[in-house]
């Protein structure tokens, strides 16, 4: 099969053959039709997150067709549409497993980091980790729900019953949670780049009730905020905006450093906290939520041997939405 390999961080990908691999007991083979760029697969090229599996199939938000089944692996149907997110596997008997909080697994695996990815034709998933996917969606527009609509649903979810929310970095999560938030009635206010009229115009689009710089003050106070932006800086700006009692979520998983900030505009029992992967009822409850919810992903479809390109653009910030490896 066809694949983008990673080598080496700081590298960059590589197209090439390798062998399809085979589902063991409880895998599902998946012939990919389309799989998600996230922001996380330019801190595992860049060498952000540490000691990926290498070399490497990236690729997270898999959308993909069962071809074949392991042994015991009777969850899907042959021919039937399932997505594979980033969490693969869990250990399910430590403390975190056994009380809910899979997403916090010191022994999980991780799809396009620890395991083999979506950057290919075709991909292994353990069953129990994978999701039946709504029909409303095209392969292209399920991909970033995968991971971009999930993540931002867990990170909505931290921050309660806020109605006035800040989010800061409009990209592919920010513009699939801002959706659900309105759909729930909560008024947004959406913080891009300084200058980034055409962000903070895709914002309003999508309901947004305030867009503007991050460096700007909102119209009033906020409940909470999330921030989707990897930029420590903002921690501090975020707290300044929001009430007493409030939250900031922080929902990369990886951040610059936070600077030093004054006490005072953290008392009155604000909040700041970090958003660790998903778990498996995030999912199932999003994707039942989500085409009540109206949601649409705007998507920008690249093929699998543009993948740098597609990476090189989300870098820069040239996708509006999210970017789409189409392999079929």
């Amino acid at each position: 099969m066809k694949a983008m390999i990673l080598d080496a961080q700081g590298k960059p990908l590589r197209l090439t053959e390798v062998r399809r691999p085979t589902p063991a007991a409880g895998q599902i083979l998946l012939a990919v039709r389309a799989c998600g760029v996230c922001r996380t697969d330019l801190h595992v090229t860049d060498g952000d997150l540490l000691r990926p599996k290498l070399p490497l199939v990236l690729g997270h938000e898999i959308v993909g067709v069962v071809i074949e089944r392991g042994a015991g692996a009777d969850r899907f149907a042959l021919g039937q549409r399932v997505g594979v997110p980033w969490l693969g596997h869990t250990c399910g008997h430590c403390r975190y497993c056994a009380s809910g909080a899979e997403n916090l697994c010191d022994a999980a695996e991780f799809t396009g980091y620890t395991l083999d990815g979506g950057y290919a034709e075709f991909t292994v998933a353990d069953q129990h980790y994978c999701f039946a996917l709504p029909d409303e969606y095209s392969d292209a527009e399920a991909a970033p729900l995968l991971c971009a609509g999930l993540i931002g649903y867990r990170s909505l979810l931290a921050t309660g019953d806020a109605r006035r929310l800040g989010i800061y970095g409009f990209g592919a999560a920010a513009h699939i949670i801002v959706q659900v938030a309105r759909w729930q009635g909560r008024e947004i206010f959406a913080f891009t780049k300084p200058g980034d009229s055409q962000g903070q115009r895709f914002a309003r689009e999508l309901g947004a009730a305030w867009a503007g710089g991050a460096d700007a003050a909102p119209p009033c106070e906020m409940d909470a905020a999330i921030l989707f932006a990897p930029v420590g800086n903002l921690v501090p700006e975020a707290l300044r905006h929001i009430v007493k009692g409030g939250s900031v979520v922080c929902a990369g998983i990886h951040m610059s450093n936070i600077p030093e900030f004054p006490y005072a505009i953290l008392w009155g029992e604000r909040c700041v906290r970090s958003i660790a992967n998903l778990t498996r009822r995030d999912g199932e409850e999003f994707f039942a939520i989500a085409p009540r919810a109206g949601v649409r992903t705007e998507v920008t479809c690249f093929p699998l041997a543009a993948a740098n390109e597609a990476m090189q653009q989300l870098r820069t910030g040239r996708i509006q939405g999210a970017a789409v490896l189409v392999t079929a």
